[in-house]
């Protein structure tokens, strides 16, 4: 079912003060002013703050699982998986806040690992694991839970995107993929001879 323009309108607002100011910044009345109705009439689309939030999440989702799904991907295994790496990177840092709201805040309803994850309800790492499922059936990869490989590789790229942000890494945007490259490479081949 689709959403009611006001509704669309609504999570536009809130994201526009997401990324320019922050998720503290996205109170009821900021993103009724910025839409032209009463904080009052948000609840008639939102029971709350928090499912405000997780709408502009789900959304921040749905954008990073469809550029995922437009993405020519190689076909040997490693170069996929690290192409894939790469989209996720272009968006966390395109919308740095948007990214922390959706994979590090704390948020009531966020799926959480493992049963949301084995369920197939996240969009973003259904792919990954697709890839490593295949990579597995052909010998290329050892039989091994393909969702917590799947998950672990994205702790590992958003931490690093995370301390980047945070100012913990230096360089550009261009040394960051590098670096989680050579990390997911390190993490798929191991480091022990």
């Amino acid at each position: 079912m689709a959403r009611a323009p006001t509704a669309d309108r609504i999570i536009a607002a809130a994201r526009r003060l997401l990324e320019r100011e922050g998720a503290e910044a996205v109170t009821m009345r900021r993103v009724g002013d910025a839409v032209g109705i009463t904080a009052m009439a948000i609840y008639r689309h939102y029971p709350d703050r928090a499912a405000l939030l997780n709408a502009v999440a789900d959304q921040g989702f749905a954008e990073l699982a469809a550029a995922a799904q437009r993405m020519r991907l190689p076909a040997e295994l490693e170069p996929r998986l690290l192409r894939m790496v790469d989209v996720y990177v272009d968006h966390a840092l395109a919308h740095p806040r948007l990214f922390e709201l959706m994979f590090l805040a704390p948020r009531k309803g966020a799926r959480r690992y493992p049963r949301d994850f084995k369920a197939g309800r996240s969009p973003t790492i259904n792919p990954s694991v697709a890839v490593l499922q295949e990579g597995m059936a052909r010998g290329e990869l050892r039989a091994d839970d393909p969702w917590e490989i799947a998950f672990e590789m994205g702790a590992l790229m958003e931490g690093l995107v995370m301390l980047y942000l945070g100012g913990r890494i230096g360089g550009g945007p261009r040394q960051l993929r590098a670096l989680i490259r050579r990390s997911i490479r390190r993490y798929l081949h191991g480091i022990c001879t």
